[in-house]
């Protein structure tokens, strides 16, 4: 019977492993060409790997949780099922236990009903309140069966981070009532990754939480952080969007935001001083020619993630509107590719949009430098006019630039962050959309 490899695909630029969350396949499954087999796990996204042919699986190289450099062959695929049936082994005792859960359910297929079932898929998150992956085979089980995204979320997960697995989505059928099944007891209970005792209660991080816990403490030990703020006026800027936006998504069938302006005049601001827009190697500085703007965005299971536009500088203000718009909403619906969340070379983060006026970001490396805009606020302020000094109300916002000390000092720094405040504050108030 002919075979082919099936090897782990490039999964985004620089990204050069992964970790190998879940087997969707055992061997002996017959696949389609396209057919998710696995799903796996970089420091940025989660992935499904399909198979490149239709066939019947052979051999898994790897198990769960194992880290796999990318081109290295997984899994092998046999080309022609045949009559053969699978070896003895594990893929039989497999088969049997899977008989034995679904005779009770009055399924005979493992899957069956579930595995071709796209009933409602889309409709259920990749990712559930607690932060857990849902594999496609959970979310189409949980569609078929009437369950909802916040009952799904209430269901005991027995696998990694507390990830819910076939068999129990299977037990808490059997046991389901009127009411989705809340996880634990007062005292000791342990459910999903979630502890309880006495007054306390302990939480495991998610995998995500986790790298991002790991990638802010490396950070901080790689990069002497410095963090400088100015107030800036923008007052034109919040006008002149007043004023433009319904005529800006008429004419474009976009919603323009604050964001792509902020990032205009980043892109100005970064021409001028192209020493920020670098990286460290070692006692190397390597200096960017491309301008790639990360914006730093909330994943619907509270984590957040800075997805990439790249090349900002060759775009203008309605191609910036543009990526935001779509960046922001692949991010909310956890459809970021993992070469959209690579490369950048610069990152704002926009902690107005938790009311917060002002921020103290961590760099993301390798980058040196990430701005941080505040909420705007109107308030009082002294403004120099023709006929003197008055007092008006103006709209004012916090800019404040976290850099590397390694290689941006207070002079590159300081002047950096007045000149994107400068672009700010001279906004054209009077350009067309």
């Amino acid at each position: 019977m002919a075979s082919i490899e099936i090897k782990l695909p490039k999964l985004g630029e620089s990204i050069s492993e992964a970790t190998i969350l879940r087997w969707l396949k055992q061997p002996g499954d017959q696949v389609e060409k396209d057919e998710p087999i696995l799903e796996v796990a970089t420091d940025k996204v989660d992935s499904e790997v399909a198979a490149p042919e239709a066939g019947v699986i052979g051999e898994l190289l790897f198990n769960e949780n194992d880290v796999v450099p990318v081109g290295t062959v997984i899994a092998k695929l046999k080309l022609e099922a045949g009559d053969q049936k699978p070896e003895a082994g594990k893929s039989e005792i497999r088969d049997q236990k899977s008989e034995i859960s679904n005779t009770r359910h009055g399924v005979n297929d493992s899957n069956a009903g579930y595995r071709s079932s796209a009933i409602g898929l889309k409709s259920t998150p990749r990712v559930d309140e607690n932060g857990r992956f849902l594999s496609p085979l959970v979310r189409s089980m949980a569609a078929k069966e009437g369950i909802d995204a916040n009952e799904l979320a209430s269901i005991n997960g027995s696998g990694s981070n507390g990830r819910v697995l076939k068999s129990d989505f299977l037990n808490y059928l059997e046991n389901r009532s009127g009411t989705p099944k809340v996880a634990g007891s007062a005292q000791g209970a342990v459910a999903g990754g979630t502890s309880f005792s006495g007054g306390q209660e302990i939480i495991e991080m998610d995998r995500m939480r986790a790298m991002i816990a790991d990638h802010m403490v490396e950070s901080k030990r790689t990069s002497p952080h410095v963090t400088a703020y100015v107030e800036v006026d923008v007052t034109k800027i919040v006008e002149w969007r007043e004023k433009n936006k319904v005529a800006f998504q008429q004419k474009y069938g976009e919603k323009i935001t604050f964001t792509p302006i902020f990032v205009e005049a980043v892109i100005k601001a970064l021409e001028e001083y192209p020493m920020v827009n670098v990286s460290v190697d070692g006692k190397k500085i390597i200096k960017k020619n491309e301008m790639n703007i990360g914006m730093a965005a909330a994943l619907p299971s509270g984590n957040l993630i800075v997805p990439v536009i790249h090349k900002a500088n060759e775009l203008s203000l309605l191609g910036l509107t543009k990526k935001v718009n779509e960046l922001t909403d692949k991010a909310r619906n956890n459809k970021l590719s993992a070469d959209e969340i690579q490369g950048g070379t610069f990152t704002i983060s926009n902690v107005g949009t938790f009311r917060n006026l002002m921020g103290t970001p961590i760099i993301n490396q390798p980058q040196v430098a990430i701005l941080a805009t505040g909420a705007i606020k109107k308030r009082p302020a002294v403004v120099e006019t023709e006929y003197g000094d008055m007092i008006a109300i103006r709209h004012m916002m916090y800019l404040s630039l976290s850099f590397d000390h390694r290689v941006v000092d207070g002079n590159l720094g300081g002047s950096f962050l007045a000149r994107i405040m400068d672009h700010m504050e001279a906004f054209d108030s009077n350009r067309m959309v």
